[in-house]
């Protein structure tokens, strides 16, 4: 059969036959000669490499070595230097490309070998790890790396077996153990830290489960059920956001996986409104606050943790808007899912605010049990027992009838309505009536000397009577000169205001 003709050239009285293999062949030829670079451009490479490598640039020094191996492929060295820069840089899986390339252009270069073997028994890949050293013995039996690293082979595999054997026995102390005297020999085998995290899990530390999962993932790029896993962790302990990021790395790997999709979907929507609801906490915004952390209470029915961080943000706003009863019952809910400190100082805020002493003073010592350094606790339960004491003597803001929230300009409009109402001229026919009056107008100027003063108020609000004897602050001597004396009682005042 003849083989087709693309030309017939004549050339030094020879006829040629050009196949289209041929042609082809020829295309490639071009492309390759236009693709290449010459030996001193690849030197050149290799030396800037090399110069990056010394000042530590790693970046730049791969980025030079990538340069080398494009221009000559073939060039075990090449591999070897840019497998290198890769473990430098923890690029595992590169480097073991790079060094299998080595071994497969010039199989009897030993230092590629142990250094294969050396990421084999990291990522606990045993049997690998002892087939490179052991051939590497073979022809340099003296070789003190090699006989050294495999020497830790079997250990780590003892310690490995151990660790499954206690774990089947759910003696997970011991298990957890073993597998981590293992993971000292193998700390790039991310599936010993999946491992590590069931046990974790089973024990019930599930934060320890959590770190040894992001450990897992970060050494294994494409492992999208680790970060599913990963993500669904940190949303049952509470961590929205971190759980989002968790699940968009998946989707970054497979888009189309369904189960993190789903999940996507789920969490999206609730990390949005606690993250919501904390800045609007944070920004004093409460109304905004409540709203959103109800939202969360709508959307997640399930997961205790993440509504707790709801009832927690809805217990502080409720606080800081007075509603005292709505604030204790959804404090004490989320106090029911998880004791915590600061929930405990804000439902003894909220009982301090409906004059509930001894209640204030449980939960100021509660959270002090938990974290006996919680400085709020401290000045809380010293505030609670103070005014604990101060209740059984004068309550100014109870004496001009106004909130402790209550402005400046508030309390002087109490004060001059209370005055004008108490004051001991408008009792002149009555004796009985008009010392009762005295008695309460004396009040009432204390209650505006305390209130009115910056720094009295604030005392008085920390639990001591800045007026009180018994403080020992200063006697009782309210500012009487905002009055003009007159004929008669030392209580007949006739009174100006400021």
């Amino acid at each position: 059969m003849t083989t087709p003709v693309f030309s017939d050239i004549i050339g030094n009285n020879v006829w040629f036959r050009i196949t289209p293999y041929l042609v082809l062949l020829a295309f490639e030829s071009l492309i390759d000669v236009s693709q290449c670079i010459s030996q001193a451009e690849i030197d050149k490479h290799l030396e800037m490499g090399k110069e990056y490598l010394s000042r530590g640039q790693l970046g730049d020094a791969l980025s030079q070595y990538h340069a080398a191996v494009d221009g000559d492929p073939s060039n075990y060295l090449t591999y070897f230097k840019r497998g290198t820069v890769y473990l430098a840089l923890g690029k595992a899986k590169n480097a073991l490309g790079d060094f299998d390339k080595v071994l497969e252009i010039k199989p009897d270069f030993t230092a590629a070998r142990i250094e294969r073997g050396n990421i084999h028994l990291k990522q606990a890949a045993y049997d690998l790890a002892q087939l490179d050293f052991y051939n590497v013995l073979k022809t340099d039996p003296y070789n003190i790396e090699a006989n050294d690293l495999i020497q830790r082979i079997e250990p780590a595999k003892e310690r490995k077996t151990s660790a499954e054997y206690y774990y089947g026995r759910n003696d997970y102390t011991s298990a957890i153990h073993y597998l981590t005297e293992a993971l000292e020999v193998s700390p790039w085998a991310s599936e010993l830290y999946e491992f590590r995290a069931e046990m974790y899990l089973d024990s019930g530390d599930e934060r320890a489960a959590i770190a040894d999962l992001k450990v897992a993932t970060r050494l294994q790029s494409d492992n999208t059920e680790g970060y599913l896993k990963l993500s669904e962790m940190l949303y049952k302990i509470g961590q929205a956001t971190e759980s989002l990021k968790a699940i968009r790395e998946c989707l970054k790997l497979d888009p189309e996986h369904k189960k993190c999709f789903k999940f996507y979907k789920k969490i999206k929507k609730v990390e949005k409104f606690l993250v919501e609801a904390e800045s609007a906490l944070e920004s004093n915004n409460f109304a905004v606050g409540v709203e959103a952390a109800q939202k969360v209470l709508k959307n997640e029915k399930d997961i205790r943790q993440i509504m707790f961080e709801a009832k927690r943000i809805l217990c502080s706003c409720y606080i800081h808007q007075e509603q005292t009863e709505e604030a204790v019952q959804v404090c004490t809910e989320a106090l029911e899912i998880n004791e915590d400190p600061g929930v405990f100082c804000d439902r003894a805020e909220a009982y301090l605010q409906s004059e509930l002493y001894d209640d204030a003073i449980r939960d100021y010592r509660a959270a002090l049990e938990i974290d006996r350094n919680l400085e709020r606790a401290k000045e809380g339960l010293n505030k609670a027992e103070n005014r604990q004491k101060q209740a059984e003597k004068r309550d100014y803001y109870k004496i001009l009838g106004v909130k402790r929230t209550a402005t400046k300009k508030e309390i002087v409009k109490a004060y001059r309505k209370a005055a004008q109402k108490w004051h001991p001229d408008n009792y002149q026919m009555d004796e009985k009536m008009k010392k009762i009056a005295e008695k309460k107008f004396i009040d009432i100027a204390a209650a505006k000397e305390v209130l009115t003063d910056e720094e009295k108020r604030k005392q008085y609000d920390m639990g001591e009577d800045p007026l009180d004897p018994e403080s020992g602050k200063q006697n009782f001597n309210p500012n009487f000169h905002h009055f003009q004396s007159f004929q008669g009682s030392p209580f007949q005042f006739r009174f100006h205001f400021n």
